[in-house]
């Protein structure tokens, strides 16, 4: 199973120089039955995509969290056991665990297949993002408006070979 892990850079750089992304337990985002259901798609690439972009959001959370932290939200592919990936069933239909799942133990960083990061372009709408958080999740329109600009930006992909690029 394809999974996503939301990280920082300076997240990316732990992971790359540990050779792992851990410890467990990881949250991750994948093509659950919830997601499948909330979609309504058949379509494995825009469910990927759906995965990919709820993670951003969480990578998003991790930089209100991490005020030094460059501010670009940072998503690792990596592929797993489906056994490995677990989704609570008590909330699989809950909005903001759509995709969800738990991975108990580090993952290797040998099963990423790929890194998504936003560019540098995105860096300003990013940090207006974060800024934006608090009051966005306690109704502000304007600041959801703030937040929802940064979903704008496409990530962009990496290959794993490319990480000391990106976190050096």
């Amino acid at each position: 199973m394809r999974v996503y892990v939301p990280l920082t850079i300076p997240g990316l750089a732990e992971a790359y120089r540990a050779g792992e992304l851990g410890p467990g337990p990881l949250a991750a985002y994948a093509v659950t039955p919830g997601l499948r259901e909330w979609y309504v798609s058949d379509d494995i690439e825009e469910l990927e995509y759906a995965a990919l972009n709820r993670a951003a959001a969480a990578s998003l959370r991790l930089l209100a969290g991490a005020p030094d932290a460059p501010r670009r939200r940072v998503v690792v592919a990596v592929d797993v056991p489906d056994r490995e990936a677990v989704a609570d069933p008590d909330q699989a239909l809950q909005a903001a665990a759509l995709g969800e799942v738990r991975i108990a133990a580090a993952v290797p960083m040998a099963k990423a297949a790929a890194v998504h990061v936003d560019a540098r372009e995105a860096v300003d709408d990013v940090s207006a993002a974060v800024d934006a958080l608090g009051a966005a999740d306690h109704g502000d329109d304007d600041a959801q408006f703030t937040v929802d600009g940064a979903e704008d930006h496409e990530l962009l992909w990496f290959g794993v070979q490319e990480i000391p690029g990106l976190v050096g």
